[in-house]
C-alpha cells in the first residue's frame, strides 16, 4: 500500500496561513521549550545551575553530558514539530515522518501532563515529600516546577494543534461511529491484534499495580529505599494508560459503543500506546545503563515490564496504521 492510499495529495490540502489560535500555540509550545533546553545546554557547558552538591547527576559526568545532548534534540524536535503543524510546507511532509514524531512527542509529554499535577496535589493535601528525608537531593526544587510546567504546556500546545491538524488532513478516515465500521475494516487480523496488544499490557500493567500499591517486589534497592508518593502515583498512571490502551483497541477491533464516534477509540489508543510505548523505551534505555552501585541495578522484573510495556505500545501502534490504510481504501 503506498503512502498516496493513506494521505491526500499535497494539492488536496489546506495551504492558509495559520490563524490566530494556532499562532498562539505555536509560540507557547516554542517559548515553554525555552527554560529545559538553556538549562540543558547549560549543565553540558559544565553549569550547576539546579544541580545540588551530592546529586548522582554529578557521579557520572560523562554520561550524563549524553544523556543532556539526547534530550536537547528531544526537546528540540517539539519547536520542529510546531512549526510543521501551523507552516503550509508542513501539510507537504510525508506522513510516516510526522506521524511516529507525534506520537512519540505525545508518549512522553501526556504522563508529564496527567501525572504531575497530582503529584502537586498531593503535596499540597497530603504534605509528600518530593524525596526521602534521608537521601541526597537529586535537583533544586525549583528546577522540577520550571521543567515540568514547560513540559505541560507543550504537551496542551502541541496536542491541540496536531488534533487541528488531523482533521484537516486525515480526518475523513475518521468519520462515523465505531457500529458503522464494515466487516472489511476490522477483520481477523486486527482482532487477533488487539487480544494480544491487551494481554501484553495486562502483563505490564500488574507490575506496575503492584509498585503503586506499594509491593517492593521486583524491584532495585535503590528504588525502594527512593520511594515517595510521587512514585506511587507515576507508577499508577501507567496503569491507567494501559487500560486506556486496551479500551481503545479492544473497542475498535470488536466494534464496541456502538454510537460512539469512530474518533474516540482511536484517540484512546494513540494516547495510551503512546504513552506505554515511549516510556517504556526510555525507562528501558536509562535502566540499562551503567550503574555505579549495585542497589541501582535493575532487576530481571524492571526490565521484563518496561519491554513488554515498549512493545506493547508499538504494537498498537502499528495496528492503528494498518487499520487507518484500510479505511483510506
Amino acid at each position: 500500500m503506498t503512502e498516496t492510499a493513506l494521505v491526500p495529495t499535497p494539492q488536496g490540502l489546506r495551504t492558509a496561513p495559520a490563524g490566530p489560535l494556532r499562532k498562539t500555540l505555536r509560540a507557547a509550545a516554542i517559548a515553554s521549550c525555552v527554560p529545559y533546553l538553556g538549562l540543558k545546554l547549560a549543565w553540558i557547558a559544565g553549569s550547576r545551575t539546579g544541580i545540588p552538591e551530592g546529586s548522582v547527576l554529578l557521579d557520572h559526568p560523562g554520561t550524563m553530558a549524553v544523556v543532556n545532548a539526547v534530550t536537547v534534540v528531544m526537546d528540540s524536535a517539539v519547536i520542529v514539530l510546531a512549526l510543521l503543524l501551523t507552516q503550509g510546507w508542513g501539510r507537504r511532509v510525508p506522513a510516516r515522518l510526522l506521524v511516529l514524531p507525534m506520537w512519540a512527542a505525545t508518549g512522553l509529554l501526556t504522563p508529564i501532563v496527567t501525572g504531575y499535577p497530582l503529584q502537586l496535589l498531593a503535596k499540597v493535601f497530603t504534605g509528600a515529600e518530593s524525596a526521602p528525608a534521608e537521601s541526597e537531593a537529586f535537583l533544586d526544587e525549583w528546577v522540577f516546577g520550571v521543567v515540568y510546567t514547560g513540559f505541560i504546556v507543550q504537551g496542551m500546545a502541541l496536542g491541540t494543534l496536531f488534533a487541528l491538524y488531523a482533521r484537516e488532513r486525515w480526518g475523513h478516515l475518521w468519520r462515523g461511529t465505531v457500529w458503522d465500521l464494515p466487516n472489511s475494516a476490522v477483520g481477523p487480523r486486527l482482532r487477533a491484534t488487539a487480544v494480544i496488544a491487551s494481554v501484553l499490557a495486562a502483563l505490564c500493567a500488574v507490575p506496575h499495580a503492584m509498585w503503586a500499591a506499594g509491593s517492593t517486589t521486583g524491584l532495585n534497592q535503590g528504588r525502594i529505599d527512593g520511594r515517595t508518593t510521587a512514585f506511587h502515583l507515576l507508577e499508577g498512571v501507567y496503569v491507567l494508560f494501559a487500560a486506556v490502551t486496551v479500551a481503545g483497541i479492544l473497542m475498535l477491533a470488536l466494534r464496541l459503543g456502538r454510537g460512539l464516534p469512530l474518533k474516540a477509540p482511536l484517540a484512546l489508543a494513540w494516547l495510551g500506546s503512546g504513552a506505554l510505548g515511549c516510556w517504556g523505551g526510555w525507562l528501558l534505555s536509562t535502566a540499562v545503563m551503567p550503574a555505579a552501585e549495585a542497589a541501582d541495578r535493575p532487576t530481571t522484573l524492571m526490565l521484563l515490564t518496561y519491554a513488554v510495556q515498549m512493545i506493547t505500545g508499538l504494537v498498537v501502534l502499528a495496528a492503528g496504521a494498518s487499520f487507518l490504510r484500510k479505511r483510506a481504501t
